[in-house]
């Protein structure tokens, strides 16, 4: 680490309180350490693996209290800026007095001191990259890792679009989804399918709260016009969860010049929100103009099938990883809310299976993931369950609790007390006594029996799947 000072008549900060530069720089790795070891404790010992354990100290700059922060990509970088920044900067703060800002880079770019206007005698440090802008894109959200199916495929035909060489027909692009069901991961993969046709394109990812944040910040520097210039020298500007750009107005103005100058430049604009431009609350009228002159996609939430189809295509990037066609089905069937809840589940399960040994039974998928389960599960009652089968079935409503033993009341009746078991938190006995006082023994060996049946009879396979969409609609 080195200490950067001006090279005029002031004094340095080390001068100034008579410290040389070599104790403040084991002073400085002194801190870190302890502030470390807080995060350590305060994130997680998995959290802080990932992004901070990472972080090596950079230059610092007395004149400017400018404390720099390296890490090993630009991926880390910007997910660290994003994430942890304010409670990094919090902390050294109150560790360090001299230490009154921070700059998050990575270790390839270059660092200059560059002077403000004549008036002032400070210097500002500046991150120089000759890179594209591009660190904000997660290599992990492609279209190859997308998994389409009927309720995404407008969205994701509009993304492959706005992606090609060809210029769109739309501009913008506005992405409209609920939370966790695939809408970052199309801006993500827009940027990186751009960035392979044309290399050296600048590609900006960001958060309305980030723009808001950033340009706030630019207004109190008195670095507007650096602002104003780096969004505008991008191609392709993706700017996810659009319904979050509410409060001052100037912050509104900005914006609403940031996509003029996008779109009558001819370059792209993507745009992502919860909800349709129209239900945007707090928005300024002229901006969500220009966000329903392009093209509004929605994504749906993801059906029993395409849910299925996203464990199968997660468990196969996965070689050696084998799940039980029962445990799929469970997943698929249970976590319902959203995408990211689904994969989320899946990898808990198979982290805590790889880290204990035990194999990966549906049992254990109930005890690992009740947390999940329990949020996700809509409270459907057995009374709905046994509605719906005998009206499929074509049977009367009392055949449930029935002492009846002909196979064209005994098969819905068993089909009713399987999905009972899978759609409700009912134990066997409960089961049992819904279905006309039957033993726990009896609602044991149903949910076996359809089980069994549903591998070897695609007929029966097709009438509980039936079931479980309308229940599950």
């Amino acid at each position: 680490m080195r200490a950067q000072t001006n090279t005029g008549p002031q004094k340095s900060a080390f001068e100034n309180n008579n410290i040389e530069a070599g104790a403040l720089t084991a002073q400085f790795e002194t801190d870190w350490q302890s502030i470390s070891s807080g995060l350590r404790r305060d994130l997680g010992a998995q959290i802080y693996g990932q992004w901070i354990r990472s972080i090596t100290l950079g230059d610092f700059c007395d004149l400017t209290g400018t404390l720099e922060l390296i890490l090993p990509s630009e991926f880390s970088a910007s997910w660290v800026a994003d994430h942890y920044a304010d409670r990094l900067s919090l902390a050294w703060k109150s560790t360090n007095k001299a230490v009154r800002q921070l700059k998050i880079r990575t270790r390839p770019g270059s660092v200059r001191v560059e002077k403000l206007p004549d008036d002032s005698n400070a210097a500002k440090l500046t991150a120089i990259s000759s890179s594209p802008v591009r660190a904000t894109l997660d290599p992990r959200m492609t279209f190859a890792n997308f998994v389409k199916g009927q309720t995404n495929i407008l969205a994701l035909s509009a993304a492959e679009r706005v992606a090609a060489a060809d210029k769109p027909l739309f501009n913008p692009l506005y992405l409209q989804a609920a939370t966790g069901q695939g809408k970052t991961h199309l801006m993500h993969a827009i940027g990186h399918a751009y960035a392979d046709i044309n290399p050296t394109a600048q590609i900006l990812y960001m958060s309305a709260e980030k723009f808001m944040m950033e340009f706030v910040t630019a207004m109190r520097a008195k670095q507007v016009m650096d602002f104003k210039a780096r969004l505008r020298a991008v191609d392709v500007l993706l700017i996810d969860d659009i319904q979050f750009i509410i409060g001052k107005v100037s912050t509104q103005e900005e914006f609403l010049h940031t996509i003029d100058a996008i779109i009558g430049a001819g370059k792209r604009l993507v745009v992502a929100a919860d909800r349709a431009p129209q239900a945007l609350d707090g928005v300024d009228q002229r901006i969500l103009s220009r966000l329903s002159m392009g093209l509004v996609a929605d994504i749906q939430p993801a059906d029993l099938e395409l849910r299925r189809t996203i464990l199968e295509q997660r468990l196969a990037q996965m070689p050696g990883t084998i799940l039980g066609e029962d445990v799929i089905e469970f997943l698929a069937r249970t976590i319902s809310r959203n995408v990211r809840e689904l994969e989320g589940g899946l990898n808990k399960l198979l982290a805590y299976a790889q880290l204990t040994g035990r194999p990966i039974t549906r049992a254990l998928a109930e005890e690992q993931l009740k947390d999940i389960l329990s949020a996700c599960r809509r409270r459907i009652t057995i009374d709905e369950i046994q509605r719906a089968v005998c009206e499929y079935y074509r049977i009367d409503r009392s055949e449930m609790s029935s002492k009846r033993r002909a196979r064209a009341v005994v098969r819905p009746r068993q089909v009713a007390m399987y999905i009972a078991k899978i759609m409700t938190p009912r134990s066997y006995p409960e089961i049992g006594r819904k279905f006309g006082g039957r033993d726990h023994s009896t609602v044991i060996h149903a949910v076996r029996l359809v089980e069994n049946l549903r591998d070897q009879d695609s007929e029966m396979d097709n009438d509980v799947r039936t079931l479980l969409r309308q229940l599950e609609a």
